[in-house]
């Protein structure tokens, strides 16, 4: 089979996951994958061969690590050749015994280093090692070479160049891209479709990235932007999330055998899946191609270089899609710690995340107390412990050049969930004659956000590149002393954009439903999330303090009167306090915002665990 010619006749179904199907047999993160074809070659022969029986037409070797950078790791950099050689060999072996007609592609991935001008591997150094590579793939005898998982346009350069310098065969090149479409250095879809067209792959590609539904909107763009060009999609099976330990992946085989079509269409030659995919994916895919018969392929207008631009780019945030699926959110407030170390935070975090917490809001300088920047905290929440954080973003303190500076900051590293609010007066906290002054209400805030930031302009009206994605809550008083003023608040937020609110604590049913009846009265209806505070009690001395001087907090005397009855008992009369009234509020709340006292993460995840039940 040749692949340029088949090309032009049908859309080729690629295979999945290796290191997906490697590991679910036991192999570590930690070793050698590559190695693997010396020894244990029968694990990897068995995953091409399941691959194949599932309909796959193309099967990509495991060598995706086999460069001697990559290799140098686990002191295996003078096999380079053999381990790409028998990569192919072993390959060849399990399509002969298929009796199928199955194009073998030589895998390539990054070199695993930073090459110039954002590291110290330079440009030819890169290329001599991805010609080692590539040499061996072509000589052994490969169909073809797959350039994957790229991310660094000098780097794919460079690997293009090698291949076309040392064989003849059909190239490969494919692009990885974060949330929001973009490169981890920064390039849209149209400039690397352009750029690899221009190097001389024959195929452009996209690869691993989020799920089905983001590469079917980067496809788009890369088509449009390369109109002439052959084009490979292989996505993830969503985005990754750790679950008990392992790391799990959302999409099902269903799921893609719907997108494939999705992919055919809109253009591509090449489909396939990436990480989290397996034989089940693939197989899924193959029955949905062959089920409907190919349609004329999906026309694309070309725009002129200059007005290419990336369609606003992100899928929401799991947050955010959980809410609007009506799911009943659990968010959990932590705050940041006072020093160097956050230990005791990410075991507190790791323990809600665990027991069905679906956020984590951490709080900025609660009281205007000296603590670490919240902005650190919720990537270190986020890396460390996978689970999405809600970045509390006060106006307070921050002028209008730092409210954006900040903002660009958080989508940055990631950050897409805020919680936007006025913030504590310095007067009352560690500092109390540092600067307070601020240009910016919440109001003020969500509006620049919602309207600003996430339409890609800045107060000024001046474009930042592209629109961020910001998912924005703000604050609502459901047990207001002047109902009448909250309520104009609410109205100034709600034109504003926002799009969840988080409460204060309450300890009755009834107080949402009486200001949600309030506002309608005057305003219509009302349709955002909301997620109610609840504060759980932890001893008679805790509800005396909080009903008599907390503005806006009343604890019905029934409660207090459960608490001082139960003495040494109250935290856990607290807990089941605190899980009657989750359980009253879920007619009117779409969630829960909950606020540990005491940094008592374990009664929360009591909490957490009786109201998933």
């Amino acid at each position: 089979m040749n692949l340029l010619e088949t090309l032009n006749k049908k859309t080729l179904l690629a295979d999945g996951a290796m290191g997906t199907m490697l590991h679910a047999r036991g192999i570590g993160f930690d070793k050698s994958f590559d190695e693997l074809n010396l020894t244990d070659p029968a694990a990897v022969a068995d995953i091409h061969r399941e691959y194949i029986e599932a309909g796959a037409e193309l099967i990509i070797t495991n060598t995706f690590g086999a460069n001697k950078y990559k290799l140098s790791k686990h002191g295996l950099e003078d096999d380079v050749a053999k381990i790409n050689r028998a990569g192919v060999e072993l390959a060849k072996r399990v399509v002969a015994a298929s009796f199928k007609d199955v194009l073998i592609a030589g895998d390539v991935g990054p070199l695993g280093v930073r090459i110039a001008p954002y590291g110290r591997v330079k440009l030819e150094e890169a290329r001599e090692a991805f010609v080692e590579q590539i040499k061996a793939l072509a000589e052994a005898g490969a169909d073809l070479i797959v350039i994957e998982t790229m991310s660094d346009l000098y780097e794919i350069q460079e690997a293009i160049k090698a291949a076309k310098e040392v064989c003849s065969l059909p190239v490969v090149a494919s692009v990885t891209f974060t949330r929001d479409d973009r490169t981890l250095l920064g390039d849209d879809p149209a400039k690397v479709a352009r750029r690899i067209a221009d190097a001389g792959a024959d195929v452009i590609g996209v690869n691993c990235s989020g799920g089905p539904s983001q590469l079917l909107r980067i496809l788009k763009q890369m088509r449009q932007a390369a109109p002439n060009g052959r084009f490979w999609v292989k996505p993830n099976a969503g985005w990754p999330e750790q679950v008990g330990g392992r790391i799990m992946y959302p999409a099902d085989a269903d799921y893609f055998g719907d997108y494939a079509l999705s992919f055919r269409e809109a253009g591509a030659n090449i489909v396939g899946g990436c990480c989290g995919t397996t034989p089940q994916h693939i197989a899924a895919m193959k029955k949905a191609l062959d089920a409907a018969p190919a349609g004329k392929i999906a026309d694309i207008t070309v725009l002129p270089e200059d007005e290419i631009s990336a369609e606003p780019a992100e899928q929401p945030t799991q947050f955010a899609q959980k809410l609007a699926n009506g799911k009943f959110c659990i968010s959990v407030e932590m705050d940041p710690p006072r020093g160097l170390s956050t230990h005791k935070l990410l075991a507190g975090a790791s323990l809600l995340h665990d027991s069905g917490a679906d956020v984590i809001n951490v709080a900025d300088s609660p009281m205007a107390r000296m603590r670490m920047s919240a902005w650190a905290v919720c990537d270190v929440v986020q890396r460390t412990v996978g689970v999405e954080t809600t970045l509390h973003f006060p106006t307070r303190g921050r002028n209008l050049l730092r409210v954006q500076g900040d903002l660009l900051a958080a989508h940055a590293i990631g950050l897409r969930n805020v919680f936007v609010v006025m913030g504590d007066p310095t007067s009352i906290g560690d500092y109390p004659e540092a600067t307070d002054n601020y240009d910016l209400v919440p109001s003020g805030l969500i509006k620049l956000i919602k309207q600003g930031f996430n339409m890609g302009v800045d107060h000024s009206g001046t474009s930042i590149g592209q629109p961020t994605n910001f998912f924005v809550g703000a604050a609502l008083n459901l047990c207001p002393q002047d109902m009448d003023t909250e309520i104009k608040n609410l109205r100034r937020k709600l034109n504003a954009g926002a799009d969840f609110f988080l409460t204060q604590p309450i300890y009755r049913t009834d107080d949402g439903p009486k200001l949600i009846e309030a506002y309608q009265a005057k305003h219509g209806k009302f349709d955002k999330p909301i997620l109610a505070g609840i504060l759980p009690l932890v001893s008679a001395k805790h509800a005396s303090f909080l009903h008599n001087e907390v503005p806006g907090v009343f604890i019905p005397d029934e409660a207090r009167a459960r608490i001082e009855a139960a003495g040494e008992d109250a935290a856990k009369v607290g807990v089941e306090l605190a899980v009657e009234l989750i359980e009253g509020i879920k007619g009117w709340a779409s969630g829960i915002y909950m606020m540990p006292q005491f940094h008592r993460y374990d009664m929360i995840s009591d909490i957490i665990m009786a109201v998933k039940e």
